[in-house]
């Protein structure tokens, strides 16, 4: 659906299951994802939702291939949440990225993030976007300042998990 120099962004499929499930498996790349479960029955759920996004909402996160691999390396994009706590996440748009730990390190999320923050705000026009970040994981706290997110507002989790909300005005 989109390219950046160095990668193809597609929407959902069904077929993405295995490599979401791999993306998944890896304990360190879900290491600030909450109470994130690991396993085909959590990730097909992950799927679902993003499709669910797409279908309604028009958009959503994109798997990420490097340019003639068929092996999804990252899911990013913009995708519509509900997180149920209120603080300005609920039924909204939300930034996310997941990027393989293994390629971390390599620019990958602030390649594609710039490429699906452009292309959402070209497809359903400049809006506020929120983002969430646990504390602790610098490097996406860096990213999401780099792409323009502020702080607004903490939040912490039944599991005990403190998350910093970020938001992003119509830019």
């Amino acid at each position: 659906m989109l390219s950046t120099a160095r990668f193809d962004l597609w929407r959902p499929r069904a077929s993405d299951l295995p490599d979401l499930v791999d993306l998944m498996a890896d304990e360190e790349t879900r290491r600030f994802l909450g109470p994130n479960r690991a396993g085909a029955p959590a990730v097909f759920e992950r799927l679902q939702r993003n499709a669910g996004s797409w279908a309604l909402h028009g958009y959503g996160t994109f798997h990420v291939r490097a340019h003639g691999n068929d092996a999804i390396i990252a899911t990013c994009g913009v995708f519509h949440s509900w997180r149920g706590f209120g603080k300005g996440m609920d039924d909204v748009p939300e930034a996310g990225w997941i990027v393989r730990h293994d390629r971390c390190g390599h620019g990958i999320a602030c390649e594609v993030m710039d490429a699906a923050l452009a292309w959402f705000n070209h497809t359903h026009g400049p809006r506020r976007i929120a983002c969430m970040i646990e504390h602790g994981n610098t490097a996406s706290a860096r990213l999401a300042a780099r792409l323009g997110f502020v702080a607004y507002d903490e939040h912490c989790t039944d599991e005990d998990v403190h998350i910093t909300l970020l938001e992003r005005g119509a830019c």
